[in-house]
């Protein structure tokens, strides 16, 4: 998740759509950024964290920035480390991430990205991401704890000049012990890390760019 991929993360995120009490979702935080969370039923110990707001940035930069894995290790909060260790059809990847937490000894990911969706070239329409485990692409490495259950995905649409709206859904995954406190860390606080770091990154995007007289684009990864 300095990902994703977040705490970027303890996690991980799954389809996009509406939470409402009904489904078992309770409300951990609102205001710019609203955040639920409910057990997952098919997965002991771990829980759905769904979050939903506005960010103060173009949604092309924000679709440049989720896609750009190899750069997360300069911004996302917790990650030391971010690779794309393989590309296939349509610009699915596969990528790893490795992330220094306090307290807890390394954790890592390796997942399976897919963008479903990409903007088009005037930036309209809506930028879909989902990512999905593929622990057999990399062995675990010794000292390092891998996160096993880690689906999630990103769904991005305009709100005007400037601004978008995101929808960000995963599981809070903590592989291995870890104390409650930080549990709650990553339901919470870790999510608008997250966020901000992504919209920070995607405003200092923007502002580079206008800088070097470049128009905003699709945002394809930078080549390998």
């Amino acid at each position: 998740m300095r990902g994703l991929p977040g705490l970027a993360v303890l996690v991980v995120a799954l389809v996009a759509g509406g939470a409402s009490a009904g489904d078992g979702w309770e409300q951990v935080a609102d205001g710019e950024v609203t955040i639920r969370v409910r057990k997952r039923a098919d997965i002991p110990g771990c829980r759905e964290v769904w979050a939903e707001g506005v960010m103060k940035a173009g949604i092309q930069d924000i679709q440049s920035v989720l896609r750009d894995h190899e750069s997360f290790r300069q911004w996302m909060p917790y990650v030391t480390e971010s690779r794309v260790l393989s590309t296939g059809p349509e610009g699915t990847r596969v990528t790893y991430t490795k992330l220094d937490l306090p307290v807890v000894s390394n954790r890592d990911y390796v997942v399976r990205v897919v963008d479903e969706q990409l903007l088009e070239a005037d930036g309209t329409g809506t930028f879909r991401q989902k990512w999905s485990a593929d622990n057999q692409a990399l062995p675990e490495q010794e000292g390092v704890v891998r996160l096993r259950h880690n689906e999630g995905s990103w769904v991005i649409t305009p709100r005007g000049e400037g601004k978008a709206h995101f929808v960000y859904r995963f599981t809070v995954e903590t592989g291995g012990s870890i104390p409650g406190f930080l549990a709650g860390f990553g339901q919470k606080d870790a999510v608008l890390d997250t966020v901000r770091a992504v919209e920070k990154r995607a405003r200092k995007q923007a502002s580079a760019r206008v800088a070097g007289g470049q128009t905003a684009t699709g945002g394809s990864p930078r080549p390998l």
